[in-house]
């Protein structure tokens, strides 16, 4: 069984700052892509910033420059770095990540979190 874990939400004021980390454990054979998505009451889920295990990262254009994703491969864990938040950066944010179990190495299912809540306000 895989689950992934998400802590490090909670409540900042405009112009705060906030670190999400999302844990990965289980009957882990290997990660690819992990993501940070969010969702807004009243919206859909969105991509907030994705990373490969080589590194690579990818940003929404509301959050460039302000949030950096990043991951220890060794510990299967990813993180989220959130600055300058803003009240419209308020949001359940959720993790995914592609795993492959080691009952089956080469198959691999997308995973979620059950999310965080980021309230930002004064």
């Amino acid at each position: 069984q895989v689950q992934l874990v998400e802590s490090g939400g909670g409540l900042a004021q405009p112009g705060g700052s906030l670190r999400l980390s999302c844990a990965a454990s289980g009957n882990i054979f290997s990660i690819n892509t992990m993501g940070w998505y969010r969702q807004a009451p009243g919206k859909e889920r969105e991509v907030v910033a994705t990373i490969t295990t080589s590194g690579s990262t990818n940003y929404a254009d509301p959050v460039k420059g302000r949030f950096t994703i990043s991951r220890d491969n060794a510990k299967n864990t990813a993180y989220l770095q959130m600055i300058s938040l803003k009240p419209e950066d308020t949001a359940v944010y959720y993790c995914n990540a592609g795993i492959a179990r080691t009952s089956s190495p080469t198959l691999f299912g997308l995973y979620w979190g059950q999310g965080t809540q980021v309230t930002v306000s004064s």
